[in-house]
């Protein structure tokens, strides 16, 4: 290898516990749902460090056909910034557009799973439905955080196998979703058809505006489950 910044099996370990310990600390997870989102997060990162610090199979792969038109496209661990190196960028690799974007997206992905948390577990005690703070712009705040940092992680150090888990891992999360709100649906009916007419499932939309004719809510249901109750299976 180009330097040593490969074969560093324990930094693979280390890390890959590291993010998965945070974010079990702000996710929480309790049901069988929780730990297969658990799940599919913990087999993005193994694949990701294992590239990061192990062995970096992508730029083996891409280097054998790009080589001689990316200079840049080396076994070092600067190659592995592979946005940077398709782009051109020389300076530190730290410092790129692209690495600072990840660490927005990886931060604000944090923020979101904790700060969701904070309602689902109030709500869950009342044994109500999360409708409020971030459950007021979007119906799957922890999920959409779980996807900003893999996109935060794909902003910083893409390779192949992350690349084509990632469209996999939102098809698995969107699976999820919907078991979820079938269990909702079943449990608080129209409080949760009135909630999910004025809220969209993944992509935010301000709290009050677009909602149809006919979904108009009544009194504000306040109530959850990872949306029904975060002790449920």
């Amino acid at each position: 290898m180009a330097d040593a910044a490969y074969g560093l099996w324990p930094l693979v370990v280390l890390n890959t516990a590291l993010f998965v310990v945070f974010a079990v600390s702000f996710f929480h997870p309790k049901t069988k749902r929780d730990w297969r989102a658990m799940g599919a997060y913990s087999a993005f990162l193994v694949a990701l460090f294992t590239e990061m610090y192990g062995t970096p199979l992508t730029v083996y792969l891409l280097g054998s056909w790009l080589g001689n038109q990316v200079p840049l496209l080396k076994d070092t661990h600067a190659g592995g910034h592979l946005w940077n190196d398709l782009t051109g960028w020389s300076g530190d690799p730290h410092l790129s557009p692209f690495h600072l974007a990840s660490y927005a997206a990886i931060g604000v992905g944090f923020w979101l799973i904790a700060a969701a948390w904070k309602i689902l577990h109030d709500a869950a005690q009342h044994d109500r439905l999360a409708t409020t703070g971030l459950y007021a712009w979007v119906r799957h705040p922890q999920y959409d955080g779980f996807l900003l940092i893999m996109i935060g992680f794909l902003l910083q150090w893409p390779t192949i196998p992350t690349l084509i888990m990632f469209p996999v891992l939102v098809y698995v999360y969107a699976r999820l979703a919907r078991s979820e709100e079938r269990e909702v649906a079943a449990r608080f009916g129209e409080q949760w058809t009135a909630y999910a007419a004025r809220t969209p499932a993944f992509g935010p939309r301000r709290p009050g505006r677009d909602i149809p004719a006919g979904h108009e809510p009544g009194p504000p249901p306040e109530a959850a489950s990872r949306h029904a109750d975060p002790g449920r299976s």
